[in-house]
């Protein structure tokens, strides 16, 4: 290109302006990555849709990125646990069909149908714990809340034991922080590969009904199994993807509800639905920013005289897709219940669509219901505009969401 590569912002704090500017330069557009890594950035709907659901595109480095292949990038780079991880996610081809397949076999309906239950046991906990706060306390819903429903449910999904589950927090926290220092980056990688294996070892010296169980005794009919190394990768991007997004899905539908009271009327009126608000809150403000990373396999024209050259990575911004004015017009940035075009990536698209989005909307349903109707007079604590976004452009959320669970009097 003949303009040097704008670096993106590390630290997140104009998530949906800079998307908008990028958008603007063409389907994709070069961007610098902390350590001075260039990749291809895509905020358009439609280039994103046609790339993820494009099998020249892969999540593979080891196979399609040769800065990776060659040493180039090295194990200590700020992003490097989300491209050295050997799974399901980052897997290419008929080894990414096996692996799925595996996987799959952790989502059966019969373990579906038996989550509700655990998921309204936690909801109902962590709103009695709420619901001793005294009146007129600011609570922070996202630490007391919105982070423990998911990260709870999740650990116990995997079998992850009390004692481990701070320290597995702690890691995916550092994890999608973009700020992270080469030291920490090289910590976060270590920490959770040390983490996973300690757990892969105490299911298989005793099985339990968890994913981890079932994953370790999942075998194909050709006999194929998970080797250790994609066992531990694996559990990981489930723990991960399972809470990590949806900790911020919840953060931002209570933001988005408590900052538009008349959206919030329309909900507790009727006159929208639960499932209306859940997929406009992926739309216009999706927990997934940019996930690292993808890479062209060969040459792909995207048209407007933009080539991405063979083995160059790629960076979707799932947030920047949902506002595109392409698709959404020109109110694309609001927030509306009644929006009958509500399409989204969040949840990806293609072979790597999410095999947790149905347990996903099941948890931020029961969890968003109660919350509400537990608390119809919540209010933000701090101004809108003092809310402080994660430091991070992997992810969309914020650093703490402030409020008063009952109404305070004005002269309190």
């Amino acid at each position: 290109m003949d303009k040097c590569p704008v670096a993106l912002d590390p630290t997140g704090r104009d998530f949906h302006g800079e998307a908008a500017r990028l958008r603007s330069q063409g389907p994709a557009t070069q961007v610098e990555l902390p350590g001075g890594v260039v990749v291809w950035d895509v905020n358009s709907y439609a280039v994103a849709k046609k790339l993820l659901g494009d099998p020249r595109v892969t999540k593979s480095a080891r196979n399609h990125w040769p800065a990776f292949q060659n040493g180039e990038i090295p194990m200590d780079w700020e992003l490097i646990s989300w491209v050295a991880m050997d799974n399901m996610v980052t897997a290419y081809g008929k080894n990414h069909q096996r692996l799925r397949k595996l996987v799959s076999k952790a989502f059966t309906p019969r373990r579906s149908e038996a989550i509700r239950p655990r998921i309204e046991e936690l909801v109902d906990e962590l709103l009695d714990g709420l619901a001793a706060a005294a009146p007129g306390e600011v609570v922070d819903l996202r630490e007391r809340f919105a982070y423990p429903l998911p990260a709870r449910l999740v650990a116990d999904l995997i079998g992850l034991p009390e004692a481990a589950r701070k320290k597995a927090n702690e890691v995916i926290d550092m994890m999608v922080n973009t700020t992270v220092t080469p030291e920490e980056a090289q910590a976060t990688l270590m920490g959770w590969r040390a983490a996973m294996e300690d757990l892969i070892a105490a299911k298989r010296a005793q099985p339990g009904e968890d994913m981890t169980s079932d994953l370790i005794a999942a075998q194909e009919e050709d006999g194929s199994r998970l080797n250790d190394g994609e066992l531990a990768d694996t559990i990981f991007a489930i723990l991960g993807a399972g809470s990590e997004t949806t900790i911020n899905f919840m953060d931002n539908s209570v933001t988005l509800l408590l900052t538009h009271p008349e959206q919030r009327e329309l909900l507790e009126s009727g006159k929208v639905t639960w499932a209306d608000l859940i997929e406009e809150v992926l739309r216009v403000e999706s927990p997934l920013g940019h996930l690292p990373l993808r890479y062209a396999a060969e040459d792909i024209d995207l048209g407007e005289g933009v080539t991405i050259p063979k083995g160059d990575p790629i960076l979707i911004n799932y947030s920047g897709a949902g506002r595109d004015p392409a698709i959404h017009g020109d109110s694309a940035e609001v927030f509306d219940l009644t929006r009958e075009n509500k399409e989204h990536l969040s949840f990806g698209y293609g072979v790597h669509y999410c095999l947790g989005a149905s347990l996903a909307r099941l948890l931020a349903t029961i969890g968003l219901t109660r919350l509400f109707e537990r608390f119809p007079d919540m209010t933000l604590a701090v101004r809108p505009d003092e809310l402080q976004p994660l430091p991070t452009f992997i992810m969309n959320g914020h650093r703490a969401l402030p409020v008063h669970l009952t109404r305070v009097p004005v002269n309190a």
